[in-house]
């Protein structure tokens, strides 16, 4: 095979990815979104957390939020858990890496926030002890997941949602992970700010 003909392959396996996704995914992403509009609507605000291509998908969905995403309109307040270096050194270097996104929850998360936890496998460490924090701060998670679910999904309450993609490579669940974040970002505009120019 030439090196044309194996890029090809990967269009062609993100096409049929996404194709399979379009099917299983719209009523778990919209579900999500509405979680996200009513803690906003409620004075929450969004956390989200990920660890290396996970890590740059929680960074990407805060900066659409906190900025813009497609449209001029008033900033959201969303944060990022994976961008302090001296908050999460500090935490993985005195307690353990596996805390350094539960230990930011339980001080600045509150009751109605939402927390968006992200793991292509389902079984990051960090990221499961970021939800069993949110769950003690009265949290909603909705879990951006691939493969089985991983041992994130058995940790999710039913007031919680699972978004998981049905891959189990991890390129092309990281190529659909970022099209559910958009997916996000214009449900969460297009109901809050609908009637915008």
């Amino acid at each position: 095979m030439d090196t044309v003909e194996r890029i090809q392959q990967h269009f062609n396996a993100s096409i049929d990815t996404k194709v399979l996704a379009s099917q299983a995914l719209p009523e778990s992403i919209a579900h999500a979104g509405s979680m996200m509009v009513e803690s906003l609507l409620n004075d929450g605000k969004i956390l989200s957390c990920g660890n290396g291509g996970s890590a740059g998908d929680a960074q990407h969905f805060s900066s659409e939020l906190l900025n813009r995403f497609e449209r001029e309109r008033p900033s959201l307040p969303a944060m990022a858990l994976t961008t302090d270096t001296s908050t999460l050194t500090s935490i993985a270097n005195d307690y353990s890496y596996n805390e350094i996104f539960s230990k930011q929850i339980r001080a600045l998360g509150q009751p109605g926030d939402v927390l968006l936890a992200i793991s292509t496998s389902g079984n990051s460490a960090n990221v499961i002890q970021a939800i069993q924090a949110a769950h003690e701060k009265e949290m909603r998670v909705i879990a951006l997941t691939g493969k089985d679910g991983g041992n994130m999904a058995a940790l999710l309450s039913p007031e919680d949602c699972e978004i998981r993609v049905p891959s189990t490579v991890t390129a092309r669940i990281q190529e659909v992970h970022l099209l559910v974040i958009h997916c996000l970002c214009d449900l969460i505009d297009e109901t809050l700010f609908g009637g915008m120019d």
